[in-house]
């Protein structure tokens, strides 16, 4: 039986360590397919990828995403006047940058075959983690850092190691994990500090270095980009090497399309899945230290619906909800499309309330457009 399914799963043979080399960049395309397991050497999801230029742009699951970011540039640039100028340019950045550094590793878990609820409140965790840690201990603020990290990441593991020990649903794990730590953020807020945000510790030691790590900006001619930016670039540049470049995003790709073949050929299965909600929970530290040290304080009850932000970013990227097919690049593309209209609405000026309609249309196409893209996929066989 484990023969047959091995037979099935090209990413998972691939990714076997006595058989495969590090993965190429075909393995993207590699999914689920209608029997259950992943797809096939010769099967659709692979073909378009060694075809013509159209066929293998079919192929791609962030070709949705493209399509759609060029149609919403476009737009705001006959909308809004103010839109094509590069200091807008630079706050559309920034604006995606505060999503894509948590939609990249979000994306990474999706593919994976998993969800992840508590992110929005784990970044506002980490950031009061450091914040209270440095002022009650009258710590260097680096001290607050490394702590967050740590504990950031324990709760990273936490959502991991529970899911690969109980098999339930990470749905359910990590809205029970988002319900707890909202009540943490505030009630430990309240008992400490008394009031609903931290105090200030912009005059503790070791505040300037770190804001250059997480909150400064650089001068590049007359535009000033936020350093979340070059973040966001790292953490796209790290995500896709990973998927396209090592035995361990073979692992992502086969774990997320037949999980049950995977570790009948030897893919550790429960390491890949720990270490995802790891890596979102470093991002998570990064997004919650850039909160820190932007404004100084923090307050407990923010965080809460970025969660969704961020997998709707993912799935606007191409990432499907049943898992094994995604891509990092995709995922930043949905971010941008995020930043773009968000701050071209205020541009346009528009109202405000516009914004949810344009991102919940912008879900539907693009959900829409990767349904076409893979079933002219599987016509192309």
């Amino acid at each position: 039986m484990c023969s047959v399914a091995a037979s099935r799963c090209s990413p998972v043979r691939r990714s076997s360590p006595r058989t495969t080399p590090p993965s190429s960049p075909r393995t993207r395309s590699g999914g689920p397919d209608e029997r259950g397991g992943t797809a096939r050497r010769g099967d659709a999801r692979e073909r378009p990828v060694r075809g013509s230029l159209p066929r293998r742009l079919v192929g791609q699951p962030e070709l949705g995403a493209v399509v759609g970011a060029v149609a919403v540039f476009v737009f705001f640039s006959v909308v809004a006047d103010a839109f094509l100028q590069w200091s807008s340019f630079s706050t559309v950045l920034y604006a995606s940058s505060t999503i894509g550094i948590m939609a990249v590793p979000v994306a990474l878990l999706m593919i994976g075959g998993e969800f992840d609820l508590s992110t929005g409140v784990l970044v506002t965790s980490s950031a009061l983690i450091s914040s209270m840690f440095s002022y009650q201990m009258t710590a260097n603020v680096w001290v607050g850092v490394g702590v967050s990290l740590l504990a950031t990441l324990a709760i990273g593991f936490f959502n991991g190691y529970l899911l690969v020990r109980t098999n339930l649903p990470s749905f359910i794990i990590t809205l029970g994990t988002f319900l707890i730590l909202q009540g943490c953020n505030l009630g430990f807020t309240k008992l400490i500090s008394d009031t609903v945000s931290t105090k200030s510790i912009s005059d503790m030691e070791g505040f300037p270095s770190a804001r250059k790590v997480f909150a400064s900006h650089l001068t590049i001619g007359d535009v000033e980009v936020q350093i979340t930016v070059l973040w966001w670039f790292a953490l796209i540049a790290l995500a896709t090497w990973i998927l396209l470049r090592t035995r361990a995003g073979n692992w992502i790709f086969a774990v997320g399309g037949a999980k049950e073949a995977a570790r009948a050929v030897g893919v550790p299965v429960e390491r890949t899945k720990i270490g995802l909600y790891l890596g979102v929970a470093l991002a998570a530290w990064i997004s919650g230290q850039h909160l820190l040290f932007t404004y100084d304080v923090v307050q407990s009850g923010e965080g809460v619906g970025n969660e969704l932000l961020y997998i709707i970013a993912a799935v606007i990227g191409g990432c499907l909800l049943t898992g094994g097919y995604g891509s990092a690049v995709g995922a930043a593309v949905g971010a941008f499309i995020f930043g773009m209209t968000n701050k071209g609405i205020v541009y346009a000026q528009w109202g405000a309330d516009w914004f949810k309609f344009f991102l919940g249309a912008m879900l539907l196409l693009a959900t829409l457009l990767n349904w076409w893209v893979r079933k002219r996929a599987e016509e192309s066989k």
